[in-house]
Protein backbone atom coordinates (compact mmCIF):
# COMPACT_ATOMS: atom_id res chain seq x y z
CA UNK A 1 0.00 0.00 0.00
CA UNK A 2 2.78 2.29 0.49
CA UNK A 3 3.92 2.10 -2.67
CA UNK A 4 0.38 3.18 -3.85
CA UNK A 5 0.22 6.13 -1.71
CA UNK A 6 4.01 7.18 -3.08
CA UNK A 7 2.75 6.95 -6.77
CA UNK A 8 -0.45 9.06 -6.24
CA UNK A 9 1.74 11.20 -4.57
CA UNK A 10 4.32 11.63 -7.10
CA UNK A 11 1.20 11.62 -9.50
CA UNK A 12 0.12 14.80 -7.73
CA UNK A 13 3.09 16.15 -8.08
CA UNK A 14 4.42 15.74 -11.95
CA UNK A 15 2.09 18.01 -14.08
CA UNK A 16 3.00 15.56 -16.99
CA UNK A 17 1.43 12.28 -15.44
CA UNK A 18 -1.50 14.58 -13.75
CA UNK A 19 -2.59 15.55 -16.91
CA UNK A 20 -1.28 12.75 -18.69
CA UNK A 21 -4.08 10.39 -20.85
CA UNK A 22 -5.50 7.42 -19.37
CA UNK A 23 -3.28 5.26 -21.69
CA UNK A 24 0.09 7.58 -21.23
CA UNK A 25 -0.90 7.24 -16.95
CA UNK A 26 -1.24 3.47 -17.62
CA UNK A 27 1.61 2.84 -19.62
CA UNK A 28 3.79 5.03 -16.62
CA UNK A 29 2.05 2.97 -13.42
CA UNK A 30 3.12 -0.19 -15.42
CA UNK A 31 6.32 0.82 -16.07
CA UNK A 32 6.45 1.66 -11.93
CA UNK A 33 5.06 -1.60 -11.41
CA UNK A 34 2.15 -0.27 -9.64
CA UNK A 35 -0.72 -1.82 -7.71
CA UNK A 36 -3.58 -3.52 -9.68
CA UNK A 37 -6.32 -1.30 -8.34
CA UNK A 38 -4.29 1.77 -9.55
CA UNK A 39 -3.42 0.49 -12.76
CA UNK A 40 -7.33 0.08 -13.51
CA UNK A 41 -8.08 3.30 -11.94
CA UNK A 42 -6.14 4.72 -14.17
CA UNK A 43 -6.85 2.75 -17.23
CA UNK A 44 -10.65 2.63 -16.80
CA UNK A 45 -11.85 4.84 -13.95
CA UNK A 46 -12.70 2.07 -11.90
CA UNK A 47 -11.64 2.18 -8.49
CA UNK A 48 -13.36 -0.26 -6.91
CA UNK A 49 -9.91 -2.33 -7.01
CA UNK A 50 -8.26 0.37 -5.31
CA UNK A 51 -10.62 0.76 -2.51
CA UNK A 52 -10.09 -3.31 -1.72
CA UNK A 53 -6.65 -2.36 -1.94
CA UNK A 54 -6.48 0.38 0.42
CA UNK A 55 -9.05 -0.95 2.97
CA UNK A 56 -10.84 1.64 2.51
CA UNK A 57 -14.41 1.47 3.64
CA UNK A 58 -17.28 4.05 2.31
CA UNK A 59 -19.61 5.47 5.34
CA UNK A 60 -22.43 7.40 5.13
CA UNK A 61 -24.18 9.55 6.93
CA UNK A 62 -27.48 10.74 7.04
CA UNK A 63 -28.35 14.78 6.75
CA UNK A 64 -31.91 15.70 7.96
CA UNK A 65 -31.69 19.30 6.06
CA UNK A 66 -35.93 19.07 5.77
CA UNK A 67 -35.44 19.36 9.64
CA UNK A 68 -36.62 22.39 11.74
CA UNK A 69 -33.53 24.40 12.79
CA UNK A 70 -34.66 24.84 16.44
CA UNK A 71 -35.95 22.33 19.00
CA UNK A 72 -38.56 22.92 21.75
CA UNK A 73 -41.79 22.27 22.92
CA UNK A 74 -43.53 25.18 21.17
CA UNK A 75 -43.00 26.43 16.69
CA UNK A 76 -43.10 29.82 18.33
CA UNK A 77 -40.50 29.62 20.95
CA UNK A 78 -37.40 31.77 19.28
CA UNK A 79 -39.61 34.32 18.31
CA UNK A 80 -40.35 37.33 20.28
CA UNK A 81 -44.09 38.18 21.08
CA UNK A 82 -44.93 40.51 18.40
CA UNK A 83 -42.77 38.51 15.65
CA UNK A 84 -44.18 36.22 13.68
CA UNK A 85 -41.33 34.96 11.99
CA UNK A 86 -42.04 36.41 8.19
CA UNK A 87 -39.17 39.00 8.13
CA UNK A 88 -41.87 41.91 8.27
CA UNK A 89 -41.72 44.49 11.52
CA UNK A 90 -45.43 45.08 12.40
CA UNK A 91 -46.00 48.30 13.09
CA UNK A 92 -48.11 49.05 15.80
CA UNK A 93 -47.92 52.85 16.60
CA UNK A 94 -49.03 55.49 14.38
CA UNK A 95 -46.51 57.27 12.47
CA UNK A 96 -45.43 60.65 14.95
CA UNK A 97 -46.24 62.71 11.42
CA UNK A 98 -49.60 61.92 9.68
CA UNK A 99 -49.80 62.20 5.65
CA UNK A 100 -52.39 64.63 6.02
CA UNK A 101 -49.86 67.36 8.01
CA UNK A 102 -48.52 69.89 5.72
CA UNK A 103 -44.89 70.15 5.77
CA UNK A 104 -43.55 73.37 7.18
Amino acid sequence: MRDTVELLEAIGRDATLRHASPEELARALEAADASAGLRELAANGDGTTLTKELGLVQMHVEHMSQTGGHEGEGEDEHYPEDDHGDGKDDEQNPPDDPDDTPPT
